[in-house]
């Protein structure tokens, strides 16, 4: 035999016995874990609409909260302020297009990540501020 051959031959015969001891040692059939991955992926974009909720709620009512104080105080609001206001503003305008995006099946899951991300530093950067 030649060479290729035996290598053909010995890749083929790997492969096979990778097969059989995957479909072996497998905790569930093919389909019964796609359907867990599904229930799994499913129960995560659930978990995080309603957290990016939440913090859409928690971030309108700390803007409004900031906005009222800046109403009332009679001295110069701090630029950073400012801006962070701005910047929690902008935050949950994307939130509210997100939350649309996940209704409308559109939304990835690393969307959601990073919107919860941005979403909770805005939160906290803003309470810190009022905090002040």
């Amino acid at each position: 035999m030649r060479k290729e051959s035996k290598l053909a031959l010995g890749a083929a015969l790997a492969t096979g016995i990778g097969f059989v001891a995957g479909i072996l040692s497998a905790p569930r059939s093919g389909w019964r874990t796609r359907q867990k991955l599904a229930k799994s992926a499913s129960k995560a974009r659930v978990d995080s609409e309603k957290q990016l909720k939440q913090l859409y709620s928690d971030l309108q009512n700390l803007i409004k909260e900031s906005e009222t104080r800046v109403k009332k105080s009679k001295i110069k609001v701090d630029k950073e302020f400012k801006k962070q206001l701005e910047n929690s503003k902008k935050t949950r305008v994307k939130v509210k297009m997100l939350l649309s995006a996940i209704h409308g099946g559109e939304a990835t899951d690393p969307d959601l990540k990073n919107m919860l991300l941005e979403a909770k530093n805005a939160k906290t950067n803003l309470s810190n501020f009022l905090k002040k």
